[in-house]
């Protein structure tokens, strides 16, 4: 991006990270399942699950889960707050100012990497208080952090297109709702082996499950595989799409 277009983004973020600051329930609102789901799991359904492990560990292993689920939990506000810039004309009064048009776009999109980012930080401090622990060092911390960014950057480009899109705030936000659940059939709360033949050939072959696996093995000090590379490819190739299907969307809505 031209230093123009870094320039106006920057000041548009800045709006945008105002209006999040000033409403803060929702990144605590964006946590609070996430985090019921983790209590629940450890201390409600954990001792049968985890037969007979401490809750800690338990913690650790849903972890990885429970974490994408508060990011795909915090897109719906992204498409939320999208939505109501296009209706209330905001994406308009900035189009006939000297403002660079993608600035606007991104601006939406960097706020939303900062807000979950923020979310994820919370559940994380709720799992160190519930007995998570790792002893990975800096190296495994920002390759999780970069995993989670990643999947936060593939998540709001996919929710900009039914911000732009959508007939109704309840349709801008609706989309997320298979994805916070999603989880629940991956390798984020069981092992796929001990799922039935069709419903493990699905866990075993969506996104989640290598995306958990890795930040899994991560935290755990364990050799990531080639989880690694499925998890980077599924979340880069949905990325692109999304990316493209956002600025073509977009550019509709404001020409």
């Amino acid at each position: 991006m031209s230093a123009h277009v870094i320039g106006d983004t920057a000041v548009l973020t800045g709006r945008s990270l105002k209006h999040v600051t000033r409403s803060v329930d929702t990144i605590i609102t964006t946590a609070v399942v996430p985090i019921a789901m983790m209590l629940l799991f450890v201390y409600v359904f954990g001792g049968a699950i985890s037969q007979g492990a401490s809750s800690g560990k338990y913690v650790g292993y849903l972890l990885p889960g429970i974490l994408l689920m508060t990011v795909a939990s915090g897109i719906s506000y992204t498409a939320f707050r999208i939505f109501t810039d296009m209706t209330t004309g905001i994406f308009g009064r900035f189009r006939s100012m000297p403002i660079a048009r993608t600035g606007v776009l991104w601006s939406h999109v960097l706020t939303s990497l900062v807000a979950n980012l923020i979310s994820v930080a919370v559940v994380f401090g709720v799992a160190f208080a519930m007995g998570f622990r790792t002893g990975v060092g800096v190296g495994a911390w920002f390759a999780v952090a970069g995993i989670l960014a990643l999947f936060t950057l593939v998540l709001t480009w996919a929710a900009v297109i039914p911000g732009l899109s959508a007939k109704s705030i309840s349709g801008a936000s609706a989309f997320s709702y298979p994805l916070i659940f999603l989880p629940f059939i991956s390798s984020a709360f069981v092992p796929t082996n001990t799922m039935p033949g069709p419903v493990r050939w699905f866990a075993e072959n969506q996104p989640v499950t290598p995306i958990v696996n890795t930040v899994r093995a991560l935290f755990a000090q364990q050799p990531v595989s080639s989880d690694i590379w499925i998890a980077l490819a599924w979340m880069v190739g949905i990325l692109v799409v999304a990316f493209a299907g956002g600025m073509v969307v977009y550019r509709r809505k404001i020409s």
